[in-house]
């Protein structure tokens, strides 16, 4: 089973790229998206629902802004759109498509980059949403949830990590919490289960040469229940052509 997560970064912009026409050569059984940016009248035109898919998208309430999407190569048992909780669904940051005993996440963690107002909206999230793995990691339910996080968790993670201490995305808060994640919710991260490798990254800044000197942040996941871990197979950080900001993380798993 192969897993695809990517941050588009608008996918309308993505597709001009030629997001639509590398992703359905990839094999892929699910296909998570990130900060689609479009409304369901934006999205209309059928490149947007490729046609080996069942495609998903949950748009926020500002026009422009955050969404999610999933494919899916089988058709879902059940759609989970949003995680109740009115102000972080109004920015359309949660959706998860349940399969069989698996449910598959696209998820959209807040930024805090902006300033203090998000960075206490994203602290309030995490504080939230740390239970809600714990309630999943014992639904007796398989979960991948795939998506741009918003943290980078150990040093090894990114590229200037004595500069950025400071800084939302590593802040010393946001790790302990990944940290918590990783020890006692019942979930594990599942590329670092097979690949340990420093300059992982999955996202670069538009400022400056931070892709041409590789100055990245690896802000992207698939973070899997304990359940799956042996069934990792592959990890990889798709590089050749640039879709966004972010690459892709493309993940097999023996299912």
């Amino acid at each position: 089973m192969r897993v695809i997560t990517l941050n588009v970064n608008g996918i309308r912009a993505a597709a001009r790229k030629g997001f639509f026409s590398w992703v359905v050569r990839q094999k892929a059984d699910v296909v998570c998206l990130q900060e689609v940016r479009a409304q369901a009248d934006q999205i209309a035109d059928k490149m947007f629902h490729p046609k080996s898919f069942h495609c998903y998208y949950l748009d926020a309430d500002k026009k422009g802004y955050s969404g999610v999407a999933v494919y899916s190569k089988k058709e879902p048992d059940e759609v989970v759109r949003g995680l109740g909780w009115d102000d972080v669904d109004a920015e359309a940051r949660y959706l998860e498509l349940k399969i069989g005993d698996l449910s598959v996440t696209s998820l959209y963690a807040p930024s805090g980059t902006s300033g203090d107002e998000r960075q206490a909206f994203k602290y309030q999230f995490m504080d939230r949403f740390l239970p809600h793995l714990r309630t999943l990691a014992t639904s007796g339910r398989q979960h991948i949830i795939c998506g741009d996080w918003n943290i980078a968790h150990k040093n090894v993670d990114l590229k200037n990590w004595r500069s950025n201490q400071k800084n939302s995305g590593f802040l010393p808060k946001e790790r302990a919490w990944l940290d918590e994640v990783f020890s006692s919710s019942g979930f594990v991260d599942g590329f670092r289960i097979i690949n340990q490798e420093a300059e992982q990254y999955t996202w670069w800044s538009n400022r400056g040469q931070s892709w041409a000197n590789n100055t990245g942040w690896r802000i992207d996941y698939q973070i899997i229940t304990e359940g799956l871990a042996e069934r990792v197979e592959s990890a990889s950080i798709y590089k050749r052509k640039r879709f966004s900001d972010h690459a892709p993380l493309i993940m097999d798993y023996r299912l």
